[in-house]
């Protein structure tokens, strides 16, 4: 994940203050996933000791529900006015491609309803499935908004009429 968003700050970076901030806060919910992933024990080594603390899975939720926040609201407004600006308006592929986005909402609220309020005690049986499942979620999500970065990027670079 970290590689593909490297590419993509190179690729898109610079272009956009909007972009710029999209792609700060993803790599600020990468490395937060990577640290929880990190803590993860081995097949061979399972130990309550290694698992994750509740704190610990509480921050990553709240880091991931403020991600889908972000740019759900945020993002979405600051594309919005930037456009709005220069008389553009969002097209049928965009509005799909934002479709897509939003289709990753649920799974990755289901994680947060899930451990967002872990105590010490609560059995994590499941944590390294759901935490997989979650990075995958994440790379799909990261894949669609790198297309619709790319196609505000696109927007934005030539306003309407030009």
């Amino acid at each position: 994940m970290l590689k593909k968003l490297k590419k993509t700050q190179e690729q898109w970076g610079g272009s956009s203050d909007v972009i710029d901030h999209w792609l700060a806060k993803r790599q600020e919910l990468i490395v937060a996933f990577c640290k929880l992933a990190y803590l993860q024990p081995s097949a061979a080594e399972v130990s309550i000791a290694e698992l994750p603390s509740p704190t610990e899975l509480q921050v990553f939720c709240q880091d991931l529900v403020d991600y889908i926040s972000e740019g759900h609201f945020k993002i979405y407004d600051m594309v919005m006015n930037k456009w709005h600006a220069t008389g553009f308006h969002a097209t049928e592929e965009m509005d799909s491609t934002y479709g897509d986005i939003i289709e990753t909402n649920e799974p990755l609220l289901s994680f947060t309803d899930k451990y967002s309020a872990i105590a010490d005690d609560d059995d994590l049986e499941d944590l390294d499935h759901d935490l997989s499942e979650v990075g995958e979620v994440l790379e799909q999500r990261f894949n669609i908004e790198d297309y619709l970065i790319q196609l505000i990027a696109d927007s934005l670079a030539v306003p309407p009429g030009a």
